[in-house]
């Protein structure tokens, strides 16, 4: 997990979009973009002179694949990502590395001008109040059992979120939000855990897919199979 940073969000702006097929950012993580195209060249000139923000968006449905170059729909929810990170090339493309900061929504897509090539839009916060940890306290412990000596325990990278389960200093608010984008690979689930503005019902959520995972594994060991189940990684 990356440093915490402070970054302020400024939600009377339109923000930059940028949709990306296959790739639902969440709160926390940080991922690595290769800006390539002009419009998104132009995007990243745009955000760099102010904030450095930009909303990671999803496509809705798959007339993209036809529209791609046009304004195909998206879906409302987004990640505000901030660029912690970046690198210009000769010949115009951009390394950059986008770190999410919060949840937003879709109020509604500012229309297109004539120098403007990228997308933006009037976004509203999602994010409720933080949830007390006392209440998240028994998802948190069912985590360290699991992960220390539980069917979890035999992840790859069961060891690493061990020591953030076991450190007090990391909110599990925040823990939960590293086991989303760590663990869970479905996007579909991973796009309900960024339009759910509830930080408990989150973590119902990621709970309840790993416990699904870790009753695969047993399912598995009963079996006396060394494959694992279909769909089902050590990663």
């Amino acid at each position: 997990m990356s440093d915490d940073i402070d970054v302020r969000v400024n939600f009377g702006r339109p923000m930059p979009l940028f949709p990306i097929d296959g790739l639902v950012m969440l709160p926390q993580q940080v991922v690595p973009l290769h800006v390539f195209e002009e419009r998104y060249r132009q995007m990243m000139g745009h955000v760099l002179d102010g904030p450095g923000q930009i909303a990671m968006a999803v496509f809705r449905g798959s007339s993209w694949q036809s529209d791609y170059e046009g304004r195909p729909p998206l879906r409302p929810s987004v990640c505000v990502g901030q660029i912690v990170q970046h690198e210009k090339l000769d010949d115009g493309r951009y390394n950059v590395l986008l770190q999410g900061v919060c949840r937003a929504r879709i109020v509604e897509e500012v229309p297109p001008t004539p120098t403007r090539l990228f997308r933006e839009a009037m976004l509203e916060p999602v994010e409720r109040e933080p949830a007390d940890d006392v209440v998240l306290q028994h998802h948190r412990e069912w985590l360290e059992r699991e992960l220390g000596e539980g069917e979890l325990s035999r992840l790859r990278a069961s060891e690493d979120l061990l020591e953030y389960v076991r450190n007090d200093d990391v909110p599990t608010t925040i823990l939960f939000e590293l086991l989303s984008f760590t663990l869970l690979t479905d996007q579909e689930l991973r796009y309900g855990l960024l339009a759910e503005p509830d930080p408990l019902r989150r973590a119902e959520l990621v709970r309840d897919d790993l416990d699904r995972f870790r009753r695969m594994i047993r399912l598995a060991d009963r079996q006396g199979s060394d494959e694992w189940p279909k769909g089902v990684s050590w990663n």
